[in-house]
């Protein structure tokens, strides 16, 4: 690979850019979420109808996924990602200018187009190293984007009791142009554009779905992931009718997640290559399932307060953020040349789960209910991410590979 040059769209891009990229994507699911019942308010809507802008947006992530991946590999990555913020910007601006929930919805809906800057940065990384040194790359980029993420929430709620929701939305917009603009300097083609058709490229889906260990880490990172996406679908329930908490406080409540997120991402990056992709997804997910065990534990033993609620979500993310890398890398590393496609579909299996949790976690929060049922949910969530990586491991070693 030809030396990086950063704002030279001739050479691969900065690791800044991947990093803003994944950032912007991860950024357009949470940073409303504090504002999710000012808006029912503002739109005379039910709290369950304008929850479903976590779980619709998650759900066409998902689908989008199935072909981004597959388009980048047949007409490059560059082209995809500026079409993709183009897209994203012209969505941003209907959520601002929507006058009723359901206009809102659609919008928000076609906000998910973003979703190319997940998919595609990790292609990208995925293009530019090899295995082990793509799980050590992709964990310091989720790692950077973690950042984010984590004040996005705090900023949210404030700018959602100081201005209101809508100002959650022009940041995006501003932050939508900006990205735009770096990806048109800096980011150069990385894949390898083959000259066959989008049905030829889909025709290559069978080689990684009839891959146990492909299966294995896409079903790892969904009920991985899957923990926190109905975390982000019910937590704002239960900050404010469970425990009464503001915008504010709620978002920054959730930046504890994200600091832990931010922690297992830095120890994937540094560990990752000498401990082992499968080895370090395990332990990750070993710390989803004790941290959740102990929360559910507590709650049934009559502990109710959002700091113990909030606090023991950090081993969640410092658990998420040890898989997600890794499992990422081993779903791209079962057919290399198919970079892309993998990482869509890897992906949407992954955000598709994730949908279905979000919904399914509003559907168990009902007026009146405390955050048991939540918590249950993601506890058997992240248990199921433990039984795929074992399911990984026995694999890997029944082919003589290194598990």
């Amino acid at each position: 690979m030809q030396d990086k040059r950063f704002l030279d769209r001739k050479t691969p891009p900065h690791i800044a850019t991947l990093i803003l990229l994944a950032g912007l994507s991860a950024l357009t699911m949470n940073i409303f979420l504090p504002s999710l019942p000012g808006m029912a308010a503002w739109f005379d809507a039910p709290y369950a109808l304008m929850q479903l802008s976590v779980a619709l947006y998650l759900a066409v992530s998902a689908v989008l996924q199935v072909v981004i991946g597959p388009i980048s590999d047949r007409f490059g990555r560059r082209p995809v990602l500026l079409w993709s913020l183009a897209l994203f910007l012209l969505a941003t601006l209907g959520t601002l200018v929507a006058p009723n929930a359901t206009v809102f919805l659609i919008f928000r809906m076609a906000q998910a187009v973003i979703a190319a800057g997940m998919v595609l940065s990790r292609a990208v990384v995925r293009d530019m190293v090899p295995d082990e040194q793509a799980a050590s790359m992709i964990g310091y980029v989720t790692m950077g984007m973690s950042i984010v993420p984590m004040i996005g929430p705090v900023i949210g709620g404030v700018l959602d009791e100081a201005i209101g929701w809508q100002a959650n939305f022009g940041l995006l917009f501003a932050l939508g142009a900006v990205t735009l603009w770096l990806v048109w300097a800096d980011l150069g083609e990385t894949a390898v554009v083959r000259k066959v058709s989008l049905m030829d490229q889909v025709r290559n889906y069978p080689k990684l779905l009839t891959s146990q260990r492909f299966w294995g880490y896409a079903l790892c990172a969904g009920f991985s992931s899957g923990s926190f996406f109905a975390f982000l679908g019910g937590a704002p329930f239960v900050g404010t009718q469970v425990f009464g908490l503001s915008s504010s406080e709620i978002g920054a409540l959730f930046a504890i997640t994200a600091v832990g997120y931010a922690a297992g991402n830095f120890i994937a990056g540094r560990f990752s290559v000498r401990i082992g992709m499968n080895r370090m997804v395990l332990f990750g997910a070993l710390s989803s399932v004790i941290g959740l065990g102990l929360l559910a534990a507590l709650t049934l033993i009559g502990v109710h307060s959002p700091y113990v609620f909030f606090g023991l979500m950090i081993s969640m993310g410092l658990g998420n953020g040890m898989t997600m890398p890794n499992a990422t890398a081993g779903m791209l590393s079962i057919k290399p040349e198919l970079a892309g496609t993998a990482s869509g579909l890897g992906g949407a299996i992954m955000i598709g789960g994730g949908a279905a949790l979000a919904a399914f976690a509003g559907y168990l929060l009902k007026p009146g209910s405390s955050e048991l049922p939540l918590v249950l949910l993601m506890l058997a969530s992240a248990f199921a991410a433990v039984v795929a990586i074992l399911a990984v491991m026995r694999r890997a070693r029944a082919l003589g590979l290194v598990a």
